[in-house]
């Protein structure tokens, strides 16, 4: 009778309430669990939305006065022609500059704003097919949140966010370039079918080639990280995908040297190494080896102090825990082995990093510590590195399953004290930004209005914003780029004015 009466299932009835700890409790923590992460992503994507605002005080300066007048006398097929044969052989890059300085002022006040947005869909498309592709679920918002993260704290806790988010001269070579790389992953992701693999290996060859042609040290980053992946392939790939993921390695490879090989030849390559004297300095030299190691020291203090790229950290501690497996089959990727991870990721930073200081040594010198975004090339491997370090971190405090609601909550408001750090200066560089703006207004119509008149010599007050080159900076002791701006207003020649007209 016991026995039988443990069997019994008692209907609910009519108006009564599930108990607590029934489906519907399990429900609402699920609901919660997908919720929170939103939320939280909304802090990262609100700094790009007011970064991608303040971008309407964007106005042209350095080498913009030259590409400005180019593309509007010539088109976006002079100015490759020009970069090629004259300047410095990328001709990736001075595609990627004609299309933005074709639309002339507007063009760096958007490029800011598409170039986050496209930033942020990259890595966030990438951040759910590696999920999926290691066999892992994680709650709807934590992918988004991840992403936006990574996404904040590379434009703008560097040193210097106005070079390395608005300028888009330096982003199309620096910023935007590794970003690149990371889309050619995607259709290696997706790949599933035969034509789905021959796409993913031609998306390879394509975009390693035209990184190639864009920036040299992207190209020595990519060409890191894809040696890296043929070397522990056997660590890290299930058998049957192994193979073909090598292969995409080696067609990666090839498009980038491919794309080097045609940028090293050009003719303006060679102006360029005849123009900073790189051709008697070579970068394998002893004491350039070693000065080039100073340097990269010096870099690794200047990131490891700064305190923002902990939010990459937390966001990872947030995917470790929160992530769960979603079919031991389906996982494409071996059981994960986390010290070898770990260190794998860090030589591989450690080397790419090195590599790039060394081949820009010979251009800028001591300088190279300072030029910053240079290091953008190898900050986005620096950022997602410490993303995955702190998924490992929140994987094993999963599996002990101790005190995870209070690393979930600390990981939460890391991500938000980071973020809240990044609104003051974002906002102070905007001030500066809408200060320049308005005073370059102000002399921009002057000068065309005068231009109009017949005048053929104008002076021209620098307008300079975070170490941006404007002509006759050095009070005056430096006159570049002082032709193109001349070009641009129609005029023979500028001079140097303390002030504004």
């Amino acid at each position: 009778m016991a026995a039988g009466a443990s069997s019994v299932t008692i209907p609910r009835q009519p108006g009564e309430r599930a108990r607590p700890g029934g489906n519907g409790h399990r429900g609402s923590v699920r609901a919660w669990t997908a919720f929170w992460p939103v939320c939280l992503s909304l802090l990262p994507l609100g700094l790009l939305g007011m970064a991608s605002w303040l971008g309407r005080h964007v106005r042209p300066s350095a080498d913009e006065w030259c590409f400005l007048p180019s593309v509007r006398d010539t088109g976006i097929s002079g100015l490759i022609e020009k970069f090629y044969y004259a300047d410095n052989g990328r001709l990736g890059n001075g595609l990627l500059v004609g299309v933005y300085a074709k639309f002339g002022v507007a063009g760096h006040q958007w490029f800011g704003v598409i170039s986050g947005v496209v930033m942020l869909g990259l890595l966030w498309a990438v951040t759910v097919r590696l999920l999926r592709m290691a066999g892992r679920t994680a709650p709807r918002g934590i992918p988004l949140l991840v992403a936006s993260m990574m996404t904040a704290v590379f434009l703008f806790a560097t040193p210097n966010t106005y070079k390395t988010f608005y300028w888009p001269a330096s982003s199309v070579s620096h910023t935007a370039a590794p970003v690149l790389a990371c889309a050619a992953a995607i259709p290696l992701l997706w790949a599933r079918s035969r034509g789905g693999r021959i796409a993913a290996l031609t998306a390879a060859l394509v975009v390693g080639a035209f990184i190639g042609t864009l920036s040299e040290e992207a190209s020595v980053v990519t060409l890191v990280v894809l040696s890296a992946v043929l070397l522990i392939s056997r660590g890290i790939f299930t058998p049957r995908v192994r193979g073909f993921a090598r292969a995409w390695c080696l067609t990666g490879v090839a498009g980038v040297g491919i794309g080097t090989l045609v940028l090293l030849t050009s003719p303006g390559s060679r102006n360029r190494r005849e123009r900073y004297g790189a051709q008697t300095t070579s970068m394998f030299a002893p004491e350039s080896l070693t000065a080039s190691l100073r340097a990269f020291t010096d870099i690794l203090e200047s990131l490891l102090m700064t305190w923002q790229y902990a939010g990459a950290v937390a966001a990872g501690v947030l995917l470790g825990l929160l992530a769960r497996s979603r079919a031991p089959r389906a996982s494409l990727l071996l059981p994960c082995r986390p010290l070898f991870l770990a260190a794998a990721g860090a030589l591989t930073f450690l080397a790419a990093g090195y590599l790039c200081t060394v081949i820009t040594y010979p251009m800028f010198g001591s300088r190279v510590v300072t030029a910053t975004r240079t290091w953008n090339d190898y900050l986005l491997l620096y950022v997602v590195l410490l993303m995955g370090a702190g998924a490992l971190l929140g994987r094993a405090l999963r599996r002990r399953g101790r005190r995870t609601g209070v690393a979930t909550a600390a990981g939460a408001a890391v991500c938000a004290i980071v973020c809240a750090g990044l609104v003051a200066p974002l906002g102070q560089l905007g001030d500066d930004m809408r200060v320049r703006a308005q005073k370059w207004d102000h002399q921009d119509q002057w000068l065309r209005a005068r231009a109009a008149d017949g005048a053929r010599v104008l002076p021209y007050t620098p307008l300079s914003i975070r170490g941006m080159g404007e002509p006759f900076g050095a009070n005056g002791r430096k006159p570049w780029p002082a032709s193109c701006v001349a070009s641009y207003y129609h005029l023979e020649q500028i001079t140097f004015s303390r002030q504004l007209p």
